[in-house]
């Protein structure tokens, strides 16, 4: 009888073994799913902003650069066996981000395309809402909290947080968390500190393991409270070598340097892509080690550099105090003020650098 019982128990624990219905088997078969691996390529194109991602045969581009970037990106898109877009995200109308949109649009099936409430009488934007006529593609504007899928990853707006940052067109750019398994990756376009603490403010868990970092580097984003609500272990800087602004600014290359982050930089390094299995992320290039700033180390000294910066014209917004340079595609129309001061006499009466032309 007792041997009898030990047979049926034997047999019983086998069935409940090959059902992996007991605890060793569970943790033996495992429990978590293999995911589609997700790729993130931060395209080179200069002193602008190109972002590819892919996963699990669904692609987004996350705007195409300058107006001479177009084609370039939409090779680098064929080579890459990119054949249609699931989206296409415009953070914001300024040329560097939306120039090559055009080609883009015209080029690609598209399912949604998501750009901010705000236009530019600009012939870069103006290219890119005659593409979208000519394939009768309907606007998506940014719901910060929506949702969206893209094979095994998935994004959630973030940004703009507010529907009037004034002529800021930096401030209403779309920011996006992107998600895959454990890995997250924030992107924020051209957001400067305004959107930024909006961002902030949102109660969102902003945290992440990549950060594009806001407006190329510039002094005017990734300020130190937003990186160190991000946290990331990487960042990376898109701007094009010896570039006019000076991007990236030594300020925010020493955030980075002083929290330890990792830095990718397309003006030295290239394209970079980042793989992601879900729960580790590898780098087709090694971080840069360079911390070399943009800006220029000195101006010179003595009454010659003084000379020298009465001799620059700044052109005052008396409404918004900013200030820009004359090359600035944010000149104001009204409320203008021209100004041969030097830029710290103009920043010691209340005005603020514009965060387009870096001042």
């Amino acid at each position: 009888m007792k041997k009898g019982w030990l047979v049926l128990c034997s047999a019983f624990l086998i069935m409940l073994s090959a059902c992996g219905s007991t605890p060793a088997a569970k943790g033996q078969s495992g429990s978590a799913e293999k995911i589609e691996e997700l790729e993130v390529h931060f395209i080179d194109v200069g002193q602008g902003d190109a972002t590819l991602v892919k996963c699990g045969g669904q692609a987004m581009l996350i705007d195409a650069g300058e107006n001479d970037k177009g084609v370039l990106v939409q090779n680098y898109l064929r080579k890459q066996g990119v054949k249609a877009l699931d989206y296409l995200i415009v953070t914001h109308p300024d040329s560097d981000h939306c120039g090559g949109a055009d080609v883009i649009i015209t080029k690609y099936d598209i399912g949604t395309v998501i750009m901010p409430n705000y236009s530019k009488d600009t012939a870069s934007y103006r290219d890119v809402v005659r593409a979208l006529d000519y394939k009768h593609y309907q606007v998506t504007e940014p719901k910060v909290g929506d949702y969206y899928r893209l094979g095994d990853a998935g994004f959630t707006i973030i940004a703009p947080n507010k529907d009037d940052y004034g002529d800021e067109a930096n401030n209403y750019s779309v920011g996006i968390l992107l998600e895959h398994g454990d890995k997250k990756f924030v992107f924020t376009g051209d957001a400067e500190e305004e959107a930024e603490k909006d961002m902030i403010d949102s109660g969102m868990d902003l945290s992440a393991d990549v950060l594009k970092a806001g407006h190329h580097g510039s002094r005017t984003a990734s300020t130190d409270d937003f990186v160190a609500m991000v946290h990331p272990e990487y960042a990376v800087i898109s701007c094009g070598e010896d570039n006019e602004y000076g991007h990236p600014h030594a300020a925010t290359l020493n955030t980075f340097r002083g929290l330890g982050i990792k830095v990718f930089r397309t003006d030295e390094q290239g394209s970079l892509i980042a793989l992601s299995d879900g729960s580790t992320i590898t780098w087709n290039a090694s971080p840069s080690d360079t911390w070399k700033a943009g800006e220029p180390v000195g101006t010179g000294s003595g009454k010659k550099a003084e000379q020298g910066m009465k001799e620059i014209t700044y052109i005052l917004n008396t409404k918004t105090k900013k200030f820009h340079r004359l090359s600035c595609d944010s000149l104001p129309t009204e409320n203008r003020n021209d100004s041969t001061q030097s830029r710290e006499e103009i920043i010691a009466q209340g005005y603020a650098p514009c965060g387009r032309c870096n001042p």
